[in-house]
């Protein structure tokens, strides 16, 4: 419609973002909508991704890894940073989780902790995106508490043997390299694994209803033998692997913004052009009521997002502020995904429109990074000082 207006616009959003954030936003909204959205349902329908050639795209935009500095990596702002992870996953979530894992994740363990030589060997190609990787925290029975995790590293001789299993990691049945986390007589630590690395193996997940253009699998240590310079010299501890999950935590953040607007926007659009009685749905006071209240919640998750944002690149940003963010915005989100179905009706069931497809990727992402239960459990303890945790 002429007069029509974005939440964006509505919320002046461009007004809170520099050149260089603007170009970068642009830039990956067009890449995704040219490159990604034309394929996302039939791989959404297929459980697959091209993940290997999607990673080599994504590292000649400057996305893998970008706030981070140096090693080949964009140096951006973690503002930057977070816009792009919301187009990707205006996208689809599977999309954002490739590059935050790869980013946030396994890049970021190593450039934060890593020596110098593990960072000269992996970052490099992991930023241009010939080498994939993958974080190794979660096991089967141990989620939200890494902390009783059962993967165990042992000394033998200068050697450490790995064995072990982590589950729901994003990227590990095509990683080149895993970072992974096991208890030793030393707390927590964490290793570089090459996935070539003998006794380590990768096994797919299958029948996924959830982020299924994403690779998600499970590793397997079986004596796997590393040589001393594979652990991480920095990290040690769950300080370290929690740190690393602050960073992925912020990207979503921004992503779950992202599904939320691709969900708004396709159901706004149908309203408008979808006659009932003979006029437009979207002429309806129940129809304006829902997608006024959808827009206040996606307007004030952004606002949300970019505060944090900046508030990271100031270097002040708090963990139960991370936790603030997803929760309030992957919360947000899911519930604009289904009242976007309820518009959409049963064309909103199919593959041909957006709304299911993110609702159902964002279950996953209600409970990973972190559940919503854990979140509020830190925002509690933030504001009461005592733990409830236990």
């Amino acid at each position: 419609m002429a007069n029509s207006q974005s939440v964006d616009e509505l919320f002046a959003i461009d007004s809170l973002l520099d050149d260089e954030e603007r170009q970068i936003r642009d830039t990956v909204r067009k890449f995704g909508n040219e490159r990604i959205r034309p394929h996302i349902a039939d791989w959404f329908e297929e459980g697959t991704v091209p993940a290997r050639e999607l990673a080599k795209e994504l590292g000649s935009l400057g996305l893998l890894g970008m706030h981070l500095e140096g090693y080949g990596c964009a140096g951006t702002s973690a503002t930057a940073y977070g816009l792009a992870c919301l187009e990707l996953e205006a996208i689809d979530s599977g999309i954002r989780s490739l590059v935050s894992v790869q980013g946030s994740l396994a890049m970021f363990a190593i450039w934060k902790y890593g020596s110098e030589e593990q960072k000269q060997q992996w970052l490099p190609g992991m930023a241009e995106g010939s080498l994939i990787g993958c974080f190794g925290l979660t096991e089967a029975d141990y989620g939200s508490n890494p902390g009783g995790m059962l993967t165990r590293a042992k000394r033998d001789g200068d050697d450490w043997i790995l064995n072990g299993s982590k589950m729901w990691i994003t990227n590990g049945p095509v990683a080149d390299v895993a970072v992974v986390w096991a208890q030793t007589d030393d707390k927590v630590r964490g290793f570089v694994v090459p996935t070539d690395t003998p006794g380590f193996t990768a096994n797919t997940v299958k029948k996924k209803l959830s982020l299924r253009a994403s690779v998600t699998g499970e590793l397997v240590f079986d004596d796997t033998r590393l040589p001393a310079d594979a652990m991480l010299p920095e990290a040690r501890g769950l300080s370290g692997p929690l740190s690393c999950l602050n960073e992925a935590r912020f990207g979503i953040i921004f992503g779950a913004m992202g599904a939320a607007r691709d969900c708004l926007e396709a159901a706004v659009e149908y309203s408008q052009t979808r006659n009932i009685f003979d006029k437009p749905l979207a002429g309806y006071q129940l129809t304006q009521a829902k997608i006024a209240n959808m827009a206040l919640e996606l307007g004030k998750g952004e606002l949300l997002a970019i505060h944090l944002g900046r508030l990271k690149d100031a270097g002040e940003l708090k963990p139960e502020q991370v936790s603030i963010g997803k929760l309030n915005n992957v919360r947000e989100a899911i519930d604009i995904a289904r009242e976007c179905r309820t518009i959409l009706a049963a064309n909103g069931i199919t593959l041909e429109y957006p709304a299911l497809r993110h609702a159902n990727n964002l279950e996953s992402v209600l409970t990973y990074e972190g559940t919503s239960e854990v979140h509020q459990l830190i925002v509690g303890k933030a504001l009461t000082g005592i733990d409830a945790f236990r």
